[in-house]
């Protein structure tokens, strides 16, 4: 089955190509003014795509951009890391494993409150 469809899909290519180039040889202009127009619809198409896209909703893109860029600035805080010769390294290892036990995590955790008082009917057996 496989064989079958690749031969068709190598023919089609083939007569493609072919086409091609019988097209060049006999009408070259003709060629040409199709390759333009195509790729001046290619542009309108592109064009109203990319309008309609970029009006679709702004404040999500500015939230979406705020997002990354707060993003990209705990990553960049992550990675800076202070230079220090070996000697210093060794004293000040303490002082660092305090300073990281101590600093807080980005994540942000909310609390939802739920129906706690509430008793629950459960029958007995």
């Amino acid at each position: 089955m496989n064989r079958i469809v690749s031969c068709v899909i190598y023919g089609v290519i083939a007569l493609g190509v072919l086409g091609l180039i019988s097209q060049l040889t006999t009408n070259t202009i003709g060629f040409l003014k199709q390759l333009a127009m195509l790729a001046v619809f290619a542009g309108i198409f592109y064009l109203i795509f990319r309008l309609i896209q970029g009006k679709a909703n702004p404040k999500e893109q500015r939230a979406f951009r705020k997002a990354v860029r707060q993003s990209k600035k705990r990553t960049k805080e992550r990675t800076i890391k202070p230079k220090q010769n070996n000697v210093a390294k060794m004293s000040s290892a303490k002082s660092l494993y305090k300073l990281k036990a101590r600093r807080k995590s980005d994540v942000q955790l909310t609390v939802i409150e739920g129906k706690k008082n509430k008793k629950k009917n459960r029958v007995s057996f």
